[in-house]
């Protein structure tokens, strides 16, 4: 065992691997770039689908996007390999619990980042990509609901969206993100930005994951699947509030901010 996670280790620090990872994460930041784009639209009324799927969707409306749709996928697929083995030998920089937690959210994202580019290359073959973040959910919430005690486990799994919601408001708070950058590596007028771009980034995504697991709570509680609901949802949740509008638009530009922080941190990432 200790000469495979040699191995993986010495692979995660190799060159080439670094620099897979890192492309796939600037194709990561373009993802949310494009989100916070499709969010706006939603704010001031033009519509839309404001999810990852609809993002890629987005990608690939034009000729030249087709092209772009298969390197964003490969590079979405290849960011979420390189977070894998950073969940396996990474963030030596770190010890004990911390270290824990952050190979675990490697591992989480390395999950959700591969599923992204799965639908990429979907999209990209012409395959359809499957349903949207809102029709996933759903199918996932019935599933749950099917079980014995269905409901009580869909509440569960709320609980466990609003803990990754107010972990991600820590972390943009705390900016513990920072510890995970060479700073050095940057600009320096590029430098006092990062901080703030990715706090503002972080405290998006937690209100996204907040409003996530409160739909999901409300569907456990009514036992119908169908109040649930993904980053569509949430996102046009947002809207239809008392100044929702206003709302969302600050959400949306939190998340191109985290877009910005994505391509610094696909610069300045610790090997």
């Amino acid at each position: 065992m200790n000469r495979i996670a040699a191995k993986v280790a010495r692979g995660e620090k190799t060159d080439t691997a670094q620099l897979l990872g890192r492309a796939g994460m600037a194709c990561y930041a373009l993802v949310h770039l494009i989100l916070a784009y499709l969010a706006l639209r939603v704010a001031f009324g033009s519509g839309g689908q404001p999810d990852q799927k609809g993002a890629l969707q987005e990608v690939g409306s034009t000729a030249f996007g087709q092209v772009l749709l298969w390197v964003l996928a490969a590079g979405l697929v290849a960011f979420g390999l390189w977070q894998f083995l950073m969940a396996a030998t990474g963030y030596t920089w770190t010890s004990g619990g911390k270290r824990t937690r952050k190979r675990f959210g490697a591992a989480a994202r390395g999950i959700v980042v591969l599923a992204i580019g799965a639908t990429a290359f979907r999209l990209a073959a012409g395959q359809g990509g499957g349903g949207s973040s809102d029709q996933t959910q759903q199918e996932f919430t019935a599933k749950l609901l099917q079980l014995p005690a269905g409901p009580a486990l869909v509440v569960a799994a709320a609980a466990i969206v609003l803990g990754v919601a107010v972990a991600a408001g820590v972390k943009g708070v705390k900016q513990t993100f920072l510890e995970d950058l060479d700073l050095a590596g940057l600009p320096g007028k590029t430098r006092r930005w990062v901080g703030w771009l990715g706090s503002t980034g972080y405290l998006a995504k937690a209100v996204v994951f907040a409003v996530t697991a409160f739909l999901l709570g409300y569907a456990g509680f009514r036992s119908d699947a169908k109040q649930a609901g993904g980053l569509d949802a949430s996102l046009k949740t947002l809207a239809a509030q008392p100044f929702g509008a206003v709302l969302l638009t600050v959400v949306a530009l939190g998340l191109a901010a985290f877009g910005v922080y994505c391509l610094a941190a696909a610069w300045a990432h610790r090997r």
